[in-house]
């Protein structure tokens, strides 16, 4: 290992170090403030199979993904019969399938859009270090939208292939300079997220056109992939910026318990499966070497037991403003979590509509202030409802 390299690795060692003791919260504990949450839920669209995510576009489309391999069009508050054409093949398998769904920054101008799915595949010519002989893996491509079809696919990012259909992902983020996040789970095989030479249990940065930006953590590194922004994550279903600070939140999903919200900053080692507050499924029994290591970051806020965090959105809008500058979470257990969040610091916290939003696979803030989430079930049953003021 070089000097450079080698000083570089002490200093992330350092920042993990800084954040690995600090005591974090648990959601049940949180106080709730009274009588913020007077709203309503209306159903926009009905007859969506699986839905994952949503995008919402300049024109006046919204796009939802479909597990199923379909991107749908809702118009005039009507789901269209057609889906986007243009798709390559993409393999429904267990977790996986198609998955998020996010406009370039730079939309306006390049008509981009990013796309997370599932392929079928055997090891080839791109095999990585640990990539199993066959199996399925996590796919990062960019397309361009000409507002029928997607075109010109460009595959940024080939996860681990492991014959296994957990954890896939993903969600997609990006910062003030245009790079773009993502992340991917650790497929299941909980070690893969301790070895920086896997490309499972991470979160990944990456210039648009998929190449590594100079500044990535482990770059220049031999003993580390250097697409890697952060490791040691188990399966994170949410990503998004806060607003003014540019920090990225993280919602990530424990064994039995121990779901967790994070902060990802470079280089951090979040720790699953050494540390958790999670416990083996079925059994019951501790993992790894307990909630606190050196060198290892604790998570902002942890759910005891887990409520299946998923997609998550800093509101902004108009149309809730008891809500501005909240972190809204997506519970696939039921419902939404409302995170009051003051610079770094979850201050508050509660548990909403669970009876109104049975698996809620996503949440986003529409370009008309509302706030939009997506419940998940198969068949004609998934549905893009509105949480509106009351």
């Amino acid at each position: 290992m070089s000097l450079r390299s080698a000083a570089l690795a002490a200093a992330l060692t350092l920042l993990a170090s800084t954040t690995a003791m600090a005591a974090p919260k648990e959601f049940t504990t949180y106080p709730a403030p009274k009588a913020r949450h007077d709203v309503k839920v209306t159903v926009i669209a009905e007859g969506l199979d699986t839905p994952w995510a949503i995008a919402f576009m300049p024109d006046g489309r919204m796009l939802v993904t479909e597990r199923t391999g379909q991107v749908r069009i809702i118009k005039d508050g009507r789901l269209l019969p057609d889906p986007i054409a243009g798709l390559p093949r993409i393999e429904e398998h267990r977790q996986g399938g198609l998955l998020d769904i996010a406009l370039d920054p730079d939309y306006a101008e390049n008509r981009h859009v990013y796309l997370s799915f599932v392929e079928k595949a055997e090891g080839g010519a791109d095999a990585k270090p640990r990539d199993q002989r066959k199996g399925y893996r996590t796919i990062i491509a960019r397309f361009t939208d000409d507002g029928t079809a997607f075109k010109d696919m460009k595959v940024l990012y080939r996860g681990a292939l492991v014959d296994s259909g957990l954890h896939f992902g993903s969600r997609f983020v990006f910062d003030k300079d245009g790079h773009i996040y993502f992340s991917i789970g650790e497929r299941g095989q909980q070690d893969r997220a301790q070895d920086l030479m896997d490309a499972a249990g991470k979160v990944f940065r990456l210039n648009r056109d998929g190449t590594v930006p100079a500044g990535n953590p482990f770059a220049g590194r031999p003993d580390a992939l250097p697409e890697v922004f952060s490791y040691g994550n188990r399966n994170p279903q949410g990503l998004a910026v806060q607003p003014g600070t540019g920090l990225i939140w993280e919602s990530e999903h424990g064994p039995q318990g121990g779901d967790e919200i994070n902060i990802i900053r470079p280089g951090v080692n979040y720790g699953w499966p050494v540390i958790t507050y999670g416990r083996t499924y079925g059994l019951g029994l501790k993992i790894g070497e307990g909630t606190g290591k050196t060198g290892m970051a604790q998570p902002e806020l942890y759910f005891t037991p887990s409520l299946a965090l998923a997609g998550m959105t800093f509101y902004e809008g108009g149309a809730l403003p008891f809500w501005r500058g909240d972190l809204i979470v997506g519970l696939l257990a039921g419902g939404i979590a409302r995170l009051d969040v003051e610079g770094e610091t979850v201050v508050a916290a509660e548990r909403l509509l669970v009876d109104e939003l049975p698996r809620t696979r996503d949440v986003a803030t529409g370009p008309d202030g509302r706030l939009y989430a997506l419940i998940e079930a198969p068949g004609p049953e998934g549905k893009l409802v509105r949480i509106d003021r009351r």
